[in-house]
C-alpha cells in the first residue's frame, strides 16, 4: 500500500495557465492506471481534443465546463465524470480561483 500527498508531487506546466501533478503510476508500481491532479488557472481553457482511451475525472476545488459532443456540464466540487475513449472533450475554467481535478487515464503503451 502506498500513501501521499499529491502537493508533494512535482507540478509540470501545462502552457502557461496549467498544470499536471503524475500523482500515482508505474513508478509507484500501479500496473494498469495513472492518477493525475490537474489544475487551472482562471479563465485557461484546454481546448477540444481526444484520444483512444478513457478517462475518470473528479473536481476536488472550483468552477468550470467540460465541453463534449452532448454540450457543455458543469465541474464543481463533488461532480464524477466519464469520457469514453475517442470522444472529443475539452475542459474551461469559469471561476474565479483554481479548478482542480482529479483525472485517471490507463497507461498507453
Amino acid at each position: 500500500m502506498l500513501s501521499k500527498n499529491y502537493r508533494d508531487v512535482e507540478q509540470e506546466p501545462v502552457g502557461n495557465d496549467k498544470s499536471v501533478r503524475w500523482v500515482i503510476g508505474k513508478p509507484e508500481g500501479a500496473p494498469n492506471f495513472a492518477m493525475r491532479v490537474i489544475e487551472f488557472e482562471p479563465g485557461a481553457i484546454f481546448e477540444t481534443h481526444q484520444h483512444p482511451y478513457e478517462h475518470e475525472i473528479f473536481v476536488l476545488e472550483g468552477e468550470g465546463v467540460a465541453e463534449g459532443p452532448g454540450g457543455e456540464m458543469a465541474m464543481r466540487p463533488g461532480i464524477a465524470l466519464y469520457i469514453p475513449p475517442s470522444e472529443p472533450h475539452g475542459y474551461r475554467n469559469t471561476g474565479k480561483g483554481p479548478l482542480r481535478f482529479i483525472c485517471v487515464i490507463p497507461h498507453i503503451e
